[in-house]
């Protein structure tokens, strides 16, 4: 491995960081930047799959678009492969957390995603991303809790901060 090869994994692991990011904040539009136009997506091990940019993307806004769906994703331990100059893939383990505010109830689980990139005017985008569940829980919210912050409300001033 080249010390530009380390370069442009980097700039992978980057991709999908951003990618979570612009997920849980609900930025449509910078998270449409990371595909390309002909893009495939499959989620919950195949549940949900998707051709194109457009339709991966009006999936997730319908899915998690609402306020009232708030989100935690986090992807560690990535297995990057340069497949040439311009083609990748990729393994990552994600542990996410859905709460679903009207319904009072927390979704957690963990997968791993399978990911293909494409490097584009020396920009890698997604090509295609998919996860399957190792295991996924759903429970009521306790009936105690309280949202004290939101990224979407209060521009996630906890309100324990006097």
């Amino acid at each position: 491995m080249t010390p530009e090869d380390l370069v442009e994994i980097e700039k992978i692991k980057r991709l999908k960081y951003r990618y979570a990011r612009l997920l849980d904040t609900k930025d449509w539009d910078a998270l449409a930047d990371c595909f390309v136009p002909d893009a495939t997506a499959s989620y919950g091990g195949g549940q949900y799959e998707f051709t194109g940019r457009d339709a991966i993307m009006d999936f997730l806004t319908t899915a998690l678009g609402s306020t009232e769906v708030l989100t935690s994703h986090t992807v560690t331990q990535p297995e990057i492969e340069l497949l040439g100059h311009d083609r990748a893939r990729g393994t990552w383990a994600l542990q996410d957390i859905v709460l679903l505010t009207q319904m009072d109830l927390v979704v957690r689980g963990a997968s791993f995603y399978e990911d293909e990139y494409v490097d584009v005017d020396r920009e890698w985008r997604f090509l295609h991303t998919g996860y399957r569940r190792v295991w996924e829980e759903m429970a009521p919210r306790p009936p105690d809790a309280t949202l004290t912050a939101t990224w979407f409300v209060d521009q996630g001033r906890s309100s324990l901060s006097g």
